[in-house]
Order: C-alpha cells, then sequence, then structure tokens
C-alpha cells in the first residue's frame, strides 16, 4: 500500500480565481456510475502557483531530452514566458503523432492530430466506439462512464488525468456526447467520423471529431480534431500542452491496441 495519496489539479477550480485551495484525492480507473453526478461541484484543486511553473508541451527528439521545435532546433530551457504563443499555427509531430495547434481566438484553440495504423478501418473503428472499454487502454481517461447508448448516439462522463511532476496530475472532467456518422466512399478509399460535444464540464467549448480513413486493406489514418475553450478566467496556453501531450499518449495507445487485434486475428504460420 501507498504511504500517501496523489494531488490532482483540476481544471474546475483554476477557472476561478478567487477559489483556489489544495485537497488529496485517490482516483479510479473505473467507478461506479452513480457515485458520477451530472453536474460537478469544485473539488480537485491545487495552489495556481503550481501552474506558474508548467511550461508548454514540446516534443522531445528521440535521442536527447532537451526540448525541440518544428524543425529540429533545440529550444531554450527557460520559462514558458519565453516561449511563442502568438503564431498562428504551429505545429510538431512526437512518436508518430503529428500535431497541429491552431489559434482560433485570444482563448481558444483548434488542436488536429494525427497518426497511421496498421489495421483496417473496422477495426479502428470497434474500438473508437467499444466506449465502455475505452479506459482500458487509454491511459488518459482515468474515469470512462457510458451514461446513454442508443443508435449511432453515445453520452459518457469522462475523467481525463495524466501525471506531470512531483506526484502531481493534471485532470478535467465532463459529459460528452458522440454522434456516429455512415460510412463515406471516398475516390481513394474510405472514411468514417464519429463527432462529439461536451455538453457540460470543465472547458467552455470542448468539441470536435475522430475520423478514420483507410486507403488500403491495412493502413488507415486515424485524426482527432478538437476545437477547445477553458473557461473564463484560464489562460488556454496553461492547459493546450497538457492536452497535446495528452492526445500524443491516447493516439498511440490506439495504434498499439488496433496492432494487438491485428495480429491476433493474423493466422498463425
Amino acid at each position: 500500500m501507498k504511504a500517501f495519496a496523489s494531488i490532482s489539479l483540476s481544471i474546475s477550480e483554476l477557472s476561478h480565481p478567487c477559489f483556489v485551495q489544495a485537497s488529496l484525492v485517490t482516483s479510479s480507473r473505473h467507478g461506479n456510475p452513480s457515485s458520477f453526478p451530472t453536474s460537478f461541484p469544485a473539488s480537485l484543486t491545487a495552489s495556481s502557483k503550481l501552474f506558474s511553473k508548467f511550461r508548454r508541451y514540446s516534443p522531445y527528439s528521440s535521442d536527447s531530452d532537451s526540448p525541440t521545435v518544428a524543425g529540429g532546433e533545440k529550444e531554450d530551457d527557460g520559462s514558458s514566458e519565453n516561449r511563442d504563443f502568438d503564431k498562428e499555427t504551429q505545429s510538431f509531430s512526437e512518436n508518430g503523432v503529428d500535431i497541429e495547434i491552431k489559434k482560433l481566438g485570444r482563448n481558444s484553440r483548434r488542436i488536429v492530430s494525427s497518426i497511421d495504423i496498421e489495421a483496417c478501418l473496422d477495426t479502428v473503428w470497434n474500438l473508437l466506439t467499444d466506449y465502455e472499454r475505452l479506459a482500458d487502454f487509454i491511459p488518459g481517461l482515468a474515469v470512462n462512464q457510458l451514461l446513454e447508448k442508443r443508435d449511432n448516439f453515445a453520452r459518457l462522463f469522462q475523467i481525463g488525468q495524466q501525471k506531470v511532476a512531483f506526484g502531481l496530475k493534471f485532470s478535467a472532467k465532463g459529459i460528452v456526447d458522440c454522434f456516429e456518422k455512415e460510412l463515406e466512399t471516398l475516390p481513394y478509399g474510405q472514411r468514417r467520423d464519429i463527432e462529439f460535444k461536451m455538453i457540460e464540464g470543465d472547458f467552455k467549448i470542448f468539441e470536435g471529431r475522430w475520423s478514420i480513413e483507410q486507403r488500403n486493406e491495412l493502413h488507415s489514418t486515424l485524426t482527432y480534431t478538437v476545437d477547445v475553450e477553458p473557461k473564463l478566467w484560464l489562460p488556454v496556453r496553461l492547459v493546450e500542452g497538457r492536452l497535446c501531450k495528452e492526445f500524443v499518449m491516447n493516439l498511440s495507445s490506439i495504434r498499439e491496441e488496433a496492432r494487438k487485434l491485428l495480429y491476433d486475428t493474423l493466422p498463425s504460420p
């Protein structure tokens, strides 16, 4: 048994400047759905001073721990104040995941992440729509509860969480509606999308789509596009780096799970 509980940093408290406190919490990847209300009181917080020390996420080269920017140049290991947050579009790659961050407004971003997967469209689709099992292979999901399911629709309660440093965890929660679109036939292959929108939670806007494109039998491209705007008083630049890091981790995990399914279905030599 561990001697210390982990500390979780929640977006919900940080969106209000008059109420910042510290609390110790333990987290679970699965829980009783009845224990998660559809309205969320502020509960998981930490000192706002901690966030002033978080540096914006940037990719790391494979042979060095030094940060790199798109183009491979080493970046100054200084604080976030030395970074350029004013560019309209920024892009980088990490672990086979391509990321593009586009500035939509003063406090909103569009983040597009994509990854190539050695699996057919149906395999990736079945993974993404197996809603009750998502937390089993997506490490960024601490809690995932299927609240409602009907044809081409699902409502989920999710808590996204990741470790940052010193035993701290960054978390955000919300209720997300998912809309499964029909299969499209394209000149070069096929595509199918899942559109989603957070209807209640820690962001003012959090919506986008999963898109799977298949060009040949055993190759697909998975793209995750999200428009994000935190609630008032929380600068988006404090969370966009955390989100990018989570997207890289999650898409990489989906790729690995798809590979496992592919190899499990291949006939033995």
